[in-house]
């Protein structure tokens, strides 16, 4: 299998960018701990600095929504992160359609 990829755009109030990636670096090892976690890139918009790119790989949807969203991991990474969103993110899940394969 695969995995799959949750893909989040970050609204961060606008000011707040130094912060929200302060923060972020504390909250990214707490799912990166996590059964099923595969990896983590964040990037910044260029043309709107204040949206941030979040790609996380998971074994898994369950892996994200059961096992992380039901974590105590969980709610240290909300209370971390969450009051700098405006609006509050949508996260999709992305499943590959053909087998990835190596170079």
């Amino acid at each position: 299998m695969d995995g799959i990829l949750e893909h989040v755009i970050l609204p961060v109030r606008p000011g707040g960018e130094r912060e929200f990636e302060a923060a972020f670096a504390i909250a990214r090892p707490l799912v990166a701990g996590m059964p099923g976690f595969r990896g983590l890139t964040l990037s910044r918009g260029i043309e709107h600095p204040n949206q941030y790119l979040m790609l996380i790989q998971w074994d898994s949807v369950e892996a994200h929504e059961i096992g992380f969203r039901g974590s105590p991991q969980y709610q240290e990474w909300r209370a971390l992160l969450h009051h700098f969103y405006d609006p509050f993110p949508t996260v999709t899940h992305f499943a590959p359609v053909a087998p990835q394969r190596a170079g």
